[in-house]
């Protein structure tokens, strides 16, 4: 089965395995590998969820013309939060040592303390255990993610923009 050929529906049902997959190893490394989740991390997973779920609302619903633009508007959304999440995070990996910004809370208590918008400031600023680089085949996991979110956005994209196959009317 030729990817440039798929369909639709087939390359958005792939698009939220592919999403479905990535949270599910995030998981797999968060409790088998011990691998604790930063803040950072943490949005970089609701981006795959966002992506995700319109991937699989625009597999079931198949839509033609200018509504394939409305679902894949909705996963380059969440896409580009993923790639500015991972971009900030691949930053403050590559900060020095001592310009590491503290550790700081964890996400719950963040969301317990302290107002919204407070949070998403502290967040993006960003904390020594978003600094720890854990790799992955060699590359670090918000390489790995930014990858992703470009792939997945590729993916939307390109069958947004293939042609319909006409339909027989019989």
């Amino acid at each position: 089965m030729n990817p440039l050929r798929w369909s639709y529906r087939v390359s958005f049902l792939i698009g939220f395995l592919i999403c479905m997959g990535l949270l599910g190893f995030a998981l797999y490394a968060e409790y088998q590998w011990g691998l604790e989740p930063c803040p950072l991390c943490i949005f970089q997973r609701i981006g795959f969820m966002v992506m995700g779920a319109f991937f699989l609302l625009g597999a079931i619903h198949g839509p033609r013309a200018g509504g394939r633009w409305f679902y894949t508007g909705l996963v380059l959304l969440g896409a580009l939060f993923g790639i500015v999440v991972a971009g900030r995070h691949l930053w403050i990996m590559s900060l020095p040592p001592d310009e590491v910004p503290a550790c700081g809370p964890n996400l719950a208590y963040m969301f317990d303390a302290f107002p919204f918008a407070k949070v998403l400031k502290m967040v993006f600023t960003g904390s020594g255990e978003c600094a720890k680089i854990q790799p992955i085949l060699g590359l670090p996991i918000p390489l790995w993610a930014l990858l992703w979110f470009l792939l997945l956005s590729i993916l939307a994209i390109r069958a947004t923009l293939q042609r319909a196959k006409p339909r027989l009317l019989l």
